[in-house]
């Protein structure tokens, strides 16, 4: 009977790890991910080591292969992940809900603050320009969210011009190229610019004072 009792206890604990195994590849998966954002980020594609991102995580160099394929695997994953991020958080700004004009702003100062706060995100494309774009082009992921990035603007712009308040020759990309560039560069050229203009463009009323005025910048570009 203790045998049995024995047994019985022993498939328990076998089930308990199996789904504790589970748990936390799922949980280590995330965790490589966040670490390798950072890493690549600071380091680029050519300077980072799985070797290091390895050893901040709860898991084996082995592992981050079997799941990654590689280096460029990973960087990739990251990316794509880095791209999701941002998508996702715009799909929930609940744009439709506001007159166009606001919607636009809505859209631009969202912008601005993502940028501001996720210096990471601007640091990976950065690096992927470097590489001229070679891994965000086996992505169909992310070319499949960049899309939806458009939609969004089209819809506010298009909205604008039903409504009379946008004029009618702006293309939806290139109006999104002008949001992203304005907002993009404010956090890829702080360091330099605040080096030869002997300004701090990173400080909290520097900030806000341009988060304004990009937003400004836009309005007026498209109002009619």
């Amino acid at each position: 009977m203790d045998e049995l009792v024995h047994t019985s206890g022993s498939k328990s604990a076998v089930a308990d790890k199996t789904v504790k195994r589970a748990y936390d590849a799922e949980a280590s998966m995330a965790d490589i991910l966040r670490v390798a954002t950072a890493e690549f980020a600071d380091k680029g594609l050519s300077g980072a080591r799985i070797d290091e991102i390895a050893a901040a995580t709860r898991t084996s160099k082995r592992m981050i292969y079997y799941h990654f394929g590689g280096k460029e695997g990973l960087y990739l994953a990251v990316l794509e992940k880095s791209y999701q991020r941002i998508r996702e958080i715009e799909a929930q700004l609940n744009l439709e809900d506001l007159p166009p004009e606001d919607a636009l702003r809505k859209l631009v100062a969202f912008t601005f603050d993502y940028h501001q706060d996720n210096e990471d995100f601007i640091r990976l494309v950065m690096t992927e320009n470097i590489h001229r774009g070679e891994f965000l082009a086996q992505s169909k992921t992310i070319q499949q969210l960049n899309a939806t990035a458009i939609d969004a603007v089209r819809q506010v712009y298009d909205r604008g011009v039903k409504a009379q308040v946008f004029r009618q020759d702006i293309d939806a990309t290139d109006l999104h190229m002008s949001i992203s560039a304005l907002c993009f560069f404010n956090v890829a050229n702080r360091h330099t610019f605040s080096l030869i203009f002997k300004r701090e463009v990173a400080s909290p009323a520097e900030l806000r004072a341009r988060r304004d005025s990009i937003v400004e910048m836009i309005i007026r570009f498209v109002r009619k």
